[in-house]
């Protein structure tokens, strides 16, 4: 039987340090390959292209996943820069903008993690909130806390994907200072932290599902963040 083929939209950097000669790499997370690997699917990682490959990359595989980095940019929701500094990467953001466009033209469903469902709902029209006010008590920067513990609650919608994954409750990783604000009208949001940001969202029309937390930092550790990968290969 053929093995499903999942591409994983890539980063990169610049320098990549003493150890490997300060090269510029084109890299994803590990976690990413190996969990969509352990679910029984091909990994394909998509470098940063021109926007016109994008229809090709997006033929040779059966589903996209869009991975943590960067922020957006703010020009492509329409909010004056907010923060300090801009930590958005502008090639980063047209190509992966352009894969998702085909990916709904040619009907392939969309899994995406932390900034990777932000640029979700900024393609879809909504908007972002540029920095989260944790004046009220929960934590969306766990660091220095390892990766894969959970430090934060989750509640999940009746009868969604999350829930049927996640249950009506359930604890996940944070590793985001921005969030949703204005969600998009195709999504459904389907979990929420103790605070009310948004932490998952639906499109069952796109085959689309998107989360807050990072499943590819505790896949090994978390049976239900592993679920989440099987799902995504499987049944998305």
């Amino acid at each position: 039987m053929k093995r499903p083929v999942i591409g994983i939209a890539a980063n990169e950097i610049q320098n990549s340090g003493e150890v490997l000669h300060e090269l510029p790499i084109i890299y994803t997370p590990i976690g990413y390959v190996k969990a969509v690997q352990k679910a029984g699917a091909l990994a394909l990682v998509l470098p940063i292209s021109e926007k016109e490959a994008a229809k090709e990359y997006i033929h040779q595989i059966d589903k996209l996943v869009l991975a943590g980095g960067q922020n957006v940019a703010t020009k492509f929701y329409g909010q004056p820069l907010a923060t300090e500094q801009d930590y958005s990467f502008l090639a980063r953001d047209e190509f992966e903008l352009a894969l998702i466009d085909e990916a709904l033209r040619q009907k392939k469903p969309i899994f995406a993690v932390c900034r990777g469902m932000q640029l979700l709902n900024v393609a879809f029209g909504g908007d972002l909130q540029q920095k989260i006010d944790e004046s009220n008590g929960t934590r969306h920067m766990q660091a220095p806390i390892p990766r894969e513990i959970p430090t934060h609650a989750i509640q999940t919608l009746e009868d969604s994907m999350l829930q049927s994954l996640y249950g009506s409750r359930n604890k996940v990783n944070s590793f985001h200072h921005q969030a949703i604000n204005r969600l998009a009208s195709n999504f459904t949001a389907t979990a929420w932290s103790p605070d009310n940001i948004i932490e998952g969202i639906e499109d069952t029309q796109h085959k689309i599902l998107a989360v807050q937390w990072h499943p590819d930092f505790a896949y090994e550790a978390l049976v239900q963040e592993m679920g989440i990968f099987q799902y995504v290969v499987n049944h998305l």
